[in-house]
């Protein structure tokens, strides 16, 4: 199938993969670079993009609720239809007050964008060393450039780690450890 004809994680996955697969490293380097650094990055991706379409969802929800309301409220009915009215109103209230305290407690907003920075960086890390870029070029080689490579995507990961604890899942008041979440990276599963 063609690039053209996948989606883009799909075509992102073959891409890569056939690039980790011309790298001149031992295989069992290419596992890592196929099993952490690539399926880390695309869960990145895939929680990125899951995060903001319920970000945006909830956002467009409330907005839209929020400026229906007041012209629901300003509506100047009489019998029947200021019964039904009152009803519509008090339905859309609610549907935007549920909206807003879902994304205030799972924060979908902040999920998005910690995901896609650690997809982001994680993508321009390994391109970088596939394309032998930067300081890497430096090293004279994939098999040289290796080591490097691990090193800085192991602290890329265990920063995140700490970055999501400490700042995403964790909730306002109660300790880290209390702040529990189902966003656990494909290694905490």
């Amino acid at each position: 199938m063609k690039a053209q004809e996948l989606s883009y994680d799909a075509a992102l996955r073959q891409e890569l993969g056939e690039l980790v697969d011309a790298v001149e490293l031992p295989e069992l380097s290419k596992r890592y670079l196929r099993a952490r650094w690539l399926e880390q990055m695309l869960w990145a991706e895939g929680r990125a993009k899951s995060a903001r379409d319920r970000h945006y969802a909830l956002r467009i929800v409330s907005i839209v609720g929020g400026v229906v309301v007041p012209a629901l409220v300003g509506l100047n009915v009489q019998g029947e239809l200021q019964a039904l009215a009152a009803w519509i109103t008090f339905g859309v209230s609610l549907i935007v007050a549920i909206c807003l305290a879902l994304e205030n407690f799972f924060r979908w907003g902040e999920r998005w964008t910690h995901y896609r920075r650690l997809a982001e960086l994680l993508k321009s890390e390994g391109w970088l060393f596939l394309e032998l870029g930067g300081s890497y070029h430096e090293l004279g080689g994939h098999a040289k450039a290796y080591p490097e490579f691990v090193k800085r995507i192991e602290a890329l990961l265990a920063s995140d780690v700490d970055l999501f604890i400490t700042q995403v899942a964790r909730d306002k008041g109660k300790p880290a450890a209390e702040a529990g979440s189902d966003d656990k990276q494909p290694s905490e599963r």
